[in-house]
């Protein structure tokens, strides 16, 4: 069944029982924004408008749903659910209340303080864990740089921002497409080699 139309002016996802708390980014592919549920509990609405998107650029963000929903582990945002609404897709997962790793690089640096080696020590382990969990499911993240890598409150790291991923039909698959951020391509990559 198609969702009831939201009145003019309501936030995305308002009819499925989600209050707007604030905008809190913006991407190539979407805007994320803080919401409450009916129970209080905050989570982020990632809302992609289909509109003017392409074939590719469709299939695109259909599978960042498909690829969130089939990751469940600790140190990866979790996938509440999906649902289109006036052309627009909404993506809702857990928000990471620490911010991401890049706000907290860059605010320890301006204070002119330095991390603990156990706690890089810790971040590393959980991005690495959450990496090998998603390449043995077989999936490339394709876009992991710092603001990809979000943080709890109580400082552990999730790794998010599922967008341009890609599921390899095989270990034995390779990806050679030059996509994501500049500055965080793979030696790989720039080398023309599969990665």
């Amino acid at each position: 069944a198609q969702p009831s139309a939201p009145s003019r002016g309501a936030a995305p996802g308002s009819s499925h029982g989600y209050i707007k708390v604030k905008d809190i980014g913006q991407g190539s592919y979407g805007k994320a924004t803080l919401v409450l549920d009916h129970e209080g509990k905050l989570y982020v609405m990632k809302t992609i408008d289909m509109s003017a998107m392409d074939k590719k650029q469709r299939r695109d963000a259909i599978n960042e749903v498909r690829v969130l929903s089939c990751l469940k582990h600790p140190y990866i945002v979790s996938y509440r659910e999906s649902f289109s609404e006036n052309n627009m897709l909404a993506i809702v997962m857990d928000y990471a209340d620490g911010g991401d790793l890049y706000q907290r690089i860059s605010q320890t640096r301006k204070a002119r303080q330095s991390f603990k080696e156990q706690q890089i020590l810790r971040w590393f382990t959980e991005g690495a864990l959450a990496l090998k969990y998603m390449h043995d499911k077989h999936v490339l993240h394709r876009d992991l740089k710092s603001q990809n890598l979000f943080l709890t409150s109580s400082d552990r790291l999730r790794v998010g921002d599922f967008g341009i991923s890609k599921v390899l039909e095989s270990t034995a698959a390779f990806a050679r497409t030059a996509i994501g951020t500049p500055y965080y391509l793979s030696p790989e990559i720039c080398q023309e080699k599969p990665y």
